[in-house]
Order: structure tokens, then sequence, then C-alpha cells
């Protein structure tokens, strides 16, 4: 029996590919390369270049390696640009995971591992967010996300197959190992920004909003390193196979950073100063975004290892140095 990672060609998934190796799994990778790297599979033997939503691929792929679980990144995951391209947020991440989810049921994939985030929330408020809390995403991401969340709950409730739906908060850093790490092209992660800024890749970084109700007034996020995200993944799925009920999940640390405390760190670690500019709000912006992670903690036993915003920060800033030798 083997796993499935759908884009684990990018950042969180290649992170997730290094952590099912290391375990001893048996690993396949489905990745279109729209925005991951072939060079970034740890087992490039199983990269399966095309889309999700290809049926026979998918097909071929749960029959041919006897897939007993899928582990399902794939998708478009800016928000602003869910605002301005809504019907590309709902076709790739909803559509398509339609289709993935009926192939899974087809073909006899007993647990799914989905890939959701803490846009479902909304407009939060100031106090941690556990998953009890009513769902009121203020984005055509978040929202694309959430219909998936209600297909796998009604597949499950209909199928013999059983799902965790893991909501990520804002996933930061590198591989410990420099093995893999944020890579997009044009990605808008505060910390990647911030630590291109650092190495002279940006002229400078935008703080988008400084009148949020807020400490200093600039947004406040829970940052979690990608490793410990994987890890989460990797607890689901032996939950899962242990006879665990399907369930959401938030994945965060529990306590956030600003915008401008974010920034502080990327400056101290790399020592040096970046030009911060001012900018408007931008769509789709909550204030406030921090994870209430008891849940994940008591039901799936997760327990973070790199819970340090510094920490977090020089394994970006370690990445971003490898990148740049790398692309030249």
């Amino acid at each position: 029996m083997s796993v499935l990672v759908t884009g684990g060609a990018g950042y969180i998934g290649s992170h997730m590919v290094i952590d099912l190796v290391n375990a001893g799994e048996e690993v396949f990778v489905v990745d279109d390369l729209s925005t991951g790297f072939d060079w970034a599979v740890q087992v490039p033997e199983n990269l399966h270049v095309g889309d999700i939503a290809d049926e026979a691929l998918i097909d071929r792929i749960i029959r041919e390696h006897r897939v007993e679980a899928v582990i399902h990144f794939a998708g478009s995951v800016v928000v602003p640009e869910s605002v301005a391209d809504p019907l590309k947020y709902y076709f790739n991440n909803t559509a398509k995971s339609r289709t993935l989810i009926e192939r899974c049921v087809k073909g006899g994939v007993r647990h799914f591992i989905f890939s959701s985030t803490a846009a479902v929330y909304g407009m939060t408020g100031n106090e941690a967010v556990s998953e009890d809390v009513p769902l009121n995403p203020i984005s055509p991401y978040g929202r694309s996300k959430l219909m998936t969340e209600w297909m796998l709950r009604d597949v499950a409730a209909a199928h013999d197959m059983t799902y965790v739906a893991l909501r990520y908060f804002n996933v930061a850093g590198g591989d410990p190992k420099g093995r893999t790490g944020q890579s997009t092209a044009n990605a808008t992660h505060l910390i990647k920004v911030a630590c291109q800024a650092a190495l002279g890749a940006r002229p400078y970084v935008e703080i988008y909003g400084e009148d949020y109700p807020t400490p200093d007034g600039t947004c406040m996020r829970d940052y979690i390193h990608v490793s410990d995200l994987a890890a989460a993944h990797s607890a689901a799925l032996n939950y899962l196979r242990g006879g665990g009920e399907s369930m959401v999940a938030n994945c965060g640390y529990g306590h956030g950073f600003s915008v401008r405390q974010v920034l502080d760190s990327v400056q101290r670690v790399a020592g040096r100063a970046i030009e911060v500019r001012s900018a408007p709000r931008r769509p789709g912006d909550p204030a406030s975004v921090v994870s209430d992670p008891a849940r994940i903690k008591a039901r799936l036993g997760w327990t973070p290892v790199h819970d340090d915003l510094d920490t977090i920060v020089s394994h970006a800033l370690a990445w971003e140095r490898k990148l740049k030798e790398r692309n030249r």
C-alpha cells in the first residue's frame, strides 16, 4: 500500500514527501509543476507530472500503486488573487478536488487528508479561534476550501472513507537540512518576502495596513514551521489508520506575531536592516488570526518542535540563500 501526495513538488507538499520517506512509506506524487519543482521531490522516480482532475491519470496511479491514502495539497493559495479571480479558485480548489475525491472513492482509497485553511473562519477577532466557532470565510479562497471540507464530510458519511481536514495558519520556514523550501516565484508570504529583501532580492517590504485593531496596528498571524505542519499530516495519517473518526483540526501554535514583529525578527536574524514602506490594506485580510491548537494536540498527539519565530526565520533565510545560489 502507498500514499499519494498531490502537489508534492510544491512548498508544503515537498516537506510532506520528506516526512513520509523518512518514516519508510512508499510515496507517489502527482503535480502539474505550475508552481512546484521536480527537483524538490525526494523520490523523483515516483513523480507523475499531471493534473489532479485528469481522471485517467489518477485512476491509474491509485490502481497501479495500490494507494491507501491521499494527502491533498494541490491548489491555489493567494487570498488577494482569489478576490480578483474567484473562478480560478473555485475551479482549482473546489471543482478539481471534487474530481479527485470521486476517483478516490471509485478506487477504494481509505483515507484522505486535506490541506484546508484558517481562512474558513473569516474575521476572527483577537482571541484564539477553535474549530467550533461559526465559519464565515471572507474570500473566495476561504470559501473554495470550505466547500471541499463539506464535500469530504458528505462523502465520508456515504462511503467507506475517513478524512482529516487540517486548517493551516501561516506556514513559513524551510527544511532544517536545506533540502527544500518556499521556492515559488513572486510568492506573497511575509517571511519569504522579508528574507528576500534582507538578501537584496527585493528593494523593500510593504506593510499592508497599519490601522488594524491590534497592539501595533499591523495584522497578527499564527506562524507555523512547515516541518511541524508536515509532521501534523503524518500524525493525521497514523490517527486514521488506527481507526480514528473523520475530523477537522487547526494547525498552528496558538500565539501570534504582528507584521512588525516578523520584520524585526528577520532583521535581527539576518543582521541587517530592510526598507519598510506603508501600503493600503489588501482585500480579504482579517486583523488577527490565531489558532487554538488544543484539538490536534489532544486527538492526534501532535507536538511541534520548531515553535520559535527566530528559528522559523533562520530556516527561511537559509533556504533563500541556497535558492539564490541555485538560480544563478
